[in-house]
């Protein structure tokens, strides 16, 4: 079984990616993670890695690639990140998580420490910038989402019960031999 969760920042996919993987014991690759971690190995913010990814096409495409080989070489896998939902070519299910902006900048500025106009404006920013350098490098729109199999908001749910409407998803899958 091979599941991606997408979704703009904030809106709790590392959370629902790492309820599946210890739900589902999923080996969890998660590409916001790894641009996090590029970001504070050269000491420099998301948005200020962000904009050097916008300059540098090598960032997105070693995290993009990387993540693609991995998931093809793995089956029990849960694919985090913007755009896994469109590189992990042979998923068995993808997910798109959404919320409003309010509701995403209380959770990023929860999560960094900021204030939530802060939250808000550098989500904002990350979002276009995203926007921008997917439809540049790779040709997708990310705001389509009609490649997605389950499109959830989250405000609605807590992680718990995001989590088990999925686990109906994937417990379907199962059961149907995906």
């Amino acid at each position: 079984m091979r599941v991606t969760v997408s979704g703009p920042p904030g809106s709790g996919t590392t959370t629902l990616a790492k309820y599946l993987a210890r739900t589902h014991g999923f080996e969890l690759i998660s590409a916001g993670e790894t641009f996090r971690q590029l970001a504070r190995e050269r000491g420099m913010t998301l948005a200020e890695f962000g904009a050097l990814a916008e300059k540098d096409v090598s960032i997105d495409a070693m995290i993009d690639v990387r993540q693609k080989e991995v998931a093809a070489e793995k089956d029990h896998i849960v694919v985090e990140g913007r755009l896994s939902g469109w590189m992990v070519e042979d998923a068995d299910l993808r997910i798109w998580l959404h919320a409003p902006i309010g509701c995403r900048a209380k959770r990023i500025a929860e999560r960094d420490g900021t204030d939530e106009y802060t939250a808000r404006d550098l989500a904002l920013q990350r979002e276009e910038c995203e926007y921008t350098r997917y439809l540049h490098y790779y040709g997708i729109d990310i705001r389509d989402l009609s490649r997605y199999d389950l499109v959830l908001n989250s405000e609605f749910w807590n992680p718990e019960a995001l989590g088990a409407i999925v686990d109906v998803a994937i417990g379907r899958l199962e059961r149907k031999g995906a």
